[in-house]
């Protein structure tokens, strides 16, 4: 057995001797009981139990029988495979809690001013004081909705900056990311857009200033750019506001139901921004 596996083997033990002691202590059985009644010696199950040996099926399916429970009961689970890492270009299925994810939908069809608590309830599946006992105002729940966009969209565009090697590189990265963010996150991007007017101070500088850390990376690569000679714009942070605020439109008009896929988009919106900021080809 190579090491790896033996690692792997003692690992599972562990958890399995613990379910065998206690499903032995609910049998009403003593461990020297147990041993005599499985024809193996005390220190042998012993060691069972504290995970410093292993058990063969059979004999598992004689101790869970002497138990009074299944043997896959006494197992434990196989261990999880590590999920595969994800980066800034993956967007799995957006998880909220339901009253997030009911005032997501009512914001996005009815707007801030337009939504009530009760359109909130209705859509989350919960009771209005359901949604007042976890959120005391609506304030709250938009305050969350934009504070969990912008955590995500910086996050994914340092990442993406990163990858970049030159100032056009790292400029095309980040037009990719918030390509690929306001089409895979539309609806989150869509109140980020729409209900800034609606946030209440302190609230709403926070969160501006979150904002503006996204603009200005892009505003330092087209400034980086031009300096360098590797873009020929002669108005660089008009230019760079220009394609954020290309990107940021996004939700208004694409749909998952389009002809193109987020991808796409995102692919032609990189030639756009190059061409924005006449980068040298």
């Amino acid at each position: 057995m190579r090491p790896s596996e033996e690692t792997s083997t003692a690992a599972a033990r562990e958890p399995l001797g613990l379910r065998l002691r206690e499903a032995r202590r609910a049998a009403g059985l003593t461990l020297r009981d147990t041993a005599r009644a499985l024809h193996v010696s005390a220190a042998t199950w012993s060691a069972v139990e504290n995970g410093h040996t292993g058990i063969s099926g059979p004999r598992l399916a004689a101790a869970a029988r002497l138990f009074g429970a299944e043997p896959d009961d006494l197992s434990p689970p196989p261990p999880r495979r590590p999920e595969p890492e994800r980066t800034w270009r993956d967007f799995p299925p957006l998880d909220l809690a339901s009253p997030l994810a009911g005032a997501l939908s009512a914001f996005v069809e009815l707007g801030y001013h337009g939504a009530g608590i009760r359109d909130i309830a209705q859509r989350a599946g919960l009771s209005v004081a359901g949604i007042y006992h976890h959120w005391p105002t609506k304030q709250h729940l938009l305050v969350a909705l934009l504070d969990l966009t912008m955590d995500d969209l910086l996050d994914r565009a340092r990442t993406a900056r990163a990858e970049g090697d030159g100032p056009v590189e790292r400029f095309a990265r980040l037009v990719e990311c918030l390509a690929l963010f306001h089409t895979h996150r539309r609806e989150l991007g869509f109140i980020g857009a729409s209900e800034m007017r609606s946030v209440d101070e302190p609230d709403r500088s926070r969160i501006a200033t979150a904002r503006l850390d996204v603009q200005r990376m892009v505003d330092e690569e087209v400034s980086e750019g031009c300096r360098r000679g590797l873009m020929a714009t002669p108005l660089p942070r008009q230019a760079a506001r220009a394609v954020v605020t290309m990107c940021t439109a996004l939700p208004t008009w694409w749909s998952p139901a389009g002809p193109s896929s987020p991808e796409v988009v995102a692919r032609d919106y990189v030639e756009f921004a190059r061409d924005l900021v006449r980068a040298v080809r």
